[in-house]
């Protein structure tokens, strides 16, 4: 029998910055949202530095690393320009994942297999520095073999087509990415990763990816934002929280 761990929710305020910038203005402000993610029961805080600076920004991760008690995921591409930021903060968790200046949010998992000598050595100072290195990668048995060779501890595991197709209707899509992911983490853990999930999760769509025995860790943020408009923030962490825990039971 698979042993049951504590399951983590990771807040990402990424979007609370895309609000802040299309005003060009100081509000709302990302740090004052981690901080009521920590109140409302966040494990974590992530936020994803991008090459444009289209949402956080170097001021924002400053003063993240400056005043959370919670620790902080810092989602990166893997550039010398963002492992010398990380290496610079030393965060507890550095998150890989890919990034193309085009795309609205990020789309796909990394591709580790083709890259595996140099994502070895990109994430090997950032190990050493202490920094827990988690690689954001598609549901697939070829990425997680690669990520566990080039000596990552974590994968995040997309959950994107499976949110995208219970959105869409498509339910046998779904379901079929459903058990994807479920036998994918199973064998993540077989080979001693510790196993995360995120992307597009919603209340209609995380109990199922929350009652995975072998997730430790799900990072969940655009769908927060948004229901924070109609409810706060607040209540729909704590509600988000709520759904993990039943799932757990």
């Amino acid at each position: 029998m698979t042993e049951t761990f504590p399951l983590r929710l990771g807040v990402n305020i990424d979007h609370v910055a895309t609000v802040r910038n299309a005003r060009g203005s100081q509000y709302p402000d990302p740090l004052r949202a981690a901080k009521l993610a920590e109140e409302a029961g966040a494990d974590g805080i992530t936020a994803h530095l991008r090459e444009d600076r289209r949402h956080i920004s170097d001021a924002d991760i400053d003063a993240l690393m400056d005043t959370l008690t919670v620790p902080l995921n810092f989602e990166m591409a893997a550039t010398d320009e963002m492992q010398a930021i990380a290496l610079r903060h030393k965060p507890h968790a550095v998150c890989i994942v890919p990034e193309k200046r085009e795309e609205r949010t990020t789309e796909g998992g990394l591709e580790v297999a083709r890259e595996e000598n140099r994502l070895a050595h990109f994430i090997a100072p950032l190990a050493d520095a202490g920094c827990r290195v988690s690689i954001f990668i598609a549901a697939d048995p070829r990425q997680i073999e690669a990520a566990h060779r080039i000596g990552a501890p974590v994968i995040e595991l997309h959950t994107g087509a499976y949110c995208d197709a219970h959105a869409e209707g498509r339910f046998e899509e779904r379901d079929a990415e459903l058990e994807r992911l479920r036998q994918m983490s199973a064998f993540a853990h077989s080979l001693g990763l510790e196993v995360h999930a995120g992307h597009g999760l919603t209340y209609d769509t995380v109990k199922p990816i929350a009652a995975f025995p072998e997730v430790r860790e799900l990072n969940i943020g655009h769908f927060l934002i948004g229901e924070a408009i109609f409810q706060g923030l607040e209540p729909a962490i704590r509600k988000m929280r709520k759904l993990m825990d039943e799932a757990r039971e």
